[in-house]
Parts: structure tokens; C-alpha cells; sequence
């Protein structure tokens, strides 16, 4: 992510500026970011799990979103873009370019993203008390990592990997096959630098 060299902005200003922006920016206390690319594994594989996701929860009320859809953390005056998030709350319906409630909050891993996605912004994520489950997949090996928050409001983790040959989201009672997840993936290189 690249800062923008302006003043910052309310969030008011980010999301009219937003709307008319060609590029898609996160925002984070008045700062807006633009985003890079992503690679041909980490589409896919986003791609693959909104499809089975936005099929299991048509008809429940819930709503299934891939990258376009902004998150909102309000506590900490940020927006983000997870790559795919699912909310079941009818207090997102008032609101149409971004969600407040999700209960699911999807992020395929990048070597540029990934130190992020691990740490600040499940940080933030964390904030959001409607948030059941958070999770990780790898580009470089069939690997998820479901961070499920306990009762006890701890955060859980949970791997699968292709010895367990299926994966579950509790959040949204989901089990399907790590087969299907990484359909038409080419996972990418391992790089040890």
C-alpha cells in the first residue's frame, strides 16, 4: 500500500472520493492507500470461495461479498477491502458501499500483505463485535487458518491443510473441500530471502 501525499480526510471525504476513484484505496485515520494488484492464485482462490460461500447462503439472509466491499472499523476510523466477508446483519443493508457488521472476514495472503493481514489489521478486525471468524489462506501452500473468537472472547485458531482435505467456517456453518477452495490454482513459490 502507498500513502497519498494529501491532508487527511474525514470518512466522509474518503468514501465520495471513493466512489469517483478509478483505483480502490483502504483508508486509515484520514490516510488513504492505494491497493496493488493481486496475483492470479490469490484471485482465484478469492474468487473460488465467494462462489461456494454466496451459493450456501442464499435464501439464510446473509450476504456474501468478494473484494469491491469495504469494511468499516469504525473504532479505529478505518475502512478495508477483505477479499471476501460475509454479513448476516440487516443493519448493513442501510448502508451500500460499505459494511459494519460482517461476521465473516476473508483475507488471501500476499508476500506484500501478509505481515498486515497477520497482524495491524486483525487487530483492527478484532474491533468489530459481530466478527465470529477471521481467516487466512495461503497462495504458497493449501493452508487455511480460521481464527474463531471463543465465548471467552479469545481468538482461536484452527489449520487445515491437505492431510485434512476439507475446511469449515463455523461462522456461517460451511464445510467443503480444500480441493474446491484451490481449484484452478497454481500455487506460487515459496521464496526464502
Amino acid at each position: 500500500m502507498i500513502a497519498s501525499p494529501q491532508p487527511p480526510l474525514t470518512p466522509d471525504e474518503y468514501l465520495q472520493l471513493e466512489a469517483q476513484s478509478a483505483i480502490k484505496h483502504e483508508y486509515i485515520d484520514g490516510r488513504v492507500y492505494a491497493m496493488a494488484g493481486a496475483s492470479d492464485a490469490h484471485v482465484t482462490i478469492a474468487g473460488n470461495l465467494f462462489a461456494l460461500l454466496r451459493s450456501h447462503v442464499r435464501g439464510t439472509g446473509c450476504r456474501a461479498y468478494i473484494s469491491d466491499m469495504k469494511a468499516r472499523i469504525e473504532a479505529r476510523n478505518r475502512f478495508y477491502y477483505p477479499d471476501v466477508m460475509v454479513t448476516c446483519d440487516p443493519r448493513d443493508q442501510e448502508t451500500s458501499d460499505y459494511k459494519r457488521f460482517p461476521k465473516l472476514i476473508v483475507e488471501v495472503l500476499s508476500d506484500s500483505t501478509e505481515a498486515f493481514d497477520r497482524g495491524d489489521k486483525f487487530a483492527d478486525y478484532q474491533l468489530l463485535e459481530s466478527l465470529q471468524e477471521y481467516v487466512l489462506i495461503n497462495t504458497r501452500h493449501q493452508r487455511v487458518e480460521c481464527f474463531r473468537r471463543s465465548e471467552a472472547g479469545l481468538w482461536v485458531l484452527q489449520y487445515y491443510t491437505i492431510e485434512t482435505n476439507s475446511f469449515r467456517l463455523n461462522s456461517v456453518d460451511f464445510l467443503d473441500t480444500l480441493t474446491a477452495l484451490y481449484e484452478d490454482v497454481t500455487l506460487e513459490e515459496t521464496s526464502f530471502e
